[in-house]
């Protein structure tokens, strides 16, 4: 039998990058800590850690460890929650991981109505750029991550998926609203551009379109906030790119106008619910992600303007 507390010490060392810094932060003396992983060494006859000069690095039989003690930890987590859920128990917390394009889709009601529905589960909501949302799935700090434009990670299981394109966000009165078909990147050079940071979805997307394109985007700003883009756009200021249902309540009240873009990759734009590949859901997990999928309009169905 596998010391439990030994793989757990290896997993935060690993998850560190030093004896110390997995000391500090379980509150543990750096000796124990050296002692149980030592002794796992000795008792396995192999080698889980490699000291460098930068720190501690996990060996490949490490890593296999900390992914076996993770598994083992899911799987108990997920029999306690169904079996709390056959005594109609249900409870929890579940962390979701969730870029800001999504908030007022989420905020709207459907966190108010799971929170209703399911009282005793606590959610816990993490703002975070597609980059930062899926380092938090494969870390295990997040249970459930809404995405916009990811890359593929095979670590990572779609649960669902609607095709959102990243469409131009322009003031209501911008000449190019009468346009009846698509607008490229190159025909609004002229009107000051907003982009989000690079390690958004949405930015990564216009990143590749403008490198096909062989474009310069010369943005007059940059910024990790959509409430910024949107009143950048809304004052009149200039122009940006998001899609449709992150600004549908703008557009209902005529304060901004969406025109689509005529580039195949940004019409295919996808948005996801991902999880960790090889973690199964709780109970709590699983009744989170149904009712996202059954209540958020991102994932009810495809942009409303492809739907129209």
């Amino acid at each position: 039998m596998l010391n439990q507390r030994a793989l757990a010490y290896l997993g935060e060392v690993i998850r560190r990058g030093s004896l110390r810094g997995a000391a500090t932060h379980l509150n543990v003396d750096v000796s124990a800590i050296s002692r149980s992983i030592r002794l796992l060494e000795e008792t396995l006859e192999v080698t889980v850690l490699e000291r460098h000069a930068g720190g501690i690095k996990s060996t490949e039989a490490g890593r296999l460890l900390v992914d076996h003690y993770h598994a083992q930890r899911n799987a108990e987590e997920a029999v306690i929650s169904q079996l709390h859920a056959l005594q109609q128990l249900v409870s929890g917390e579940v962390r979701i991981a969730v870029g800001e394009g999504f908030i007022a889709d989420l905020i709207d009601a459907p966190l108010q109505s799971f929170m209703t529905a399911y009282p005793g589960i606590d959610l816990a909501v993490e703002m975070a750029g597609v980059n930062e949302a899926m380092a938090l799935i494969k870390n295990r700090e997040a249970d459930l991550a809404l995405l916009y434009a990811p890359p593929i990670d095979p670590q990572l299981y779609c649960h669902v998926e609607t095709r959102q394109p990243l469409d131009l966000i322009v003031p209501s009165h911008h000449p190019l609203v009468h346009r009846n078909t698509p607008v490229s990147l190159h025909e609004f050079a002229e009107w000051p551009l907003a982009l989000m940071d690079k390690p958004f979805g949405m930015r990564q997307m216009v990143n590749a379109v403008a490198h096909q394109e062989r474009l310069h985007l010369h943005a007059r700003l940059h910024t990790n906030s959509v409430a910024v883009l949107k009143n950048f756009v809304r004052s009149g200021t200039g122009v940006t790119f998001m899609p449709e249902l992150t600004v549908a309540e703008e557009i209902q009240q005529g304060e901004i106008a969406v025109l689509p873009l005529a580039h195949d990759v940004l019409n295919g734009t996808r948005a996801q619910i991902v999880s960790r590949a090889d973690r199964e859901l709780t109970v709590a997990g699983r009744a989170c992600l149904e009712h996202l999928q059954q209540r958020m309009r991102f994932f009810q169905d495809d942009a409303p303007r492809l739907v129209r």
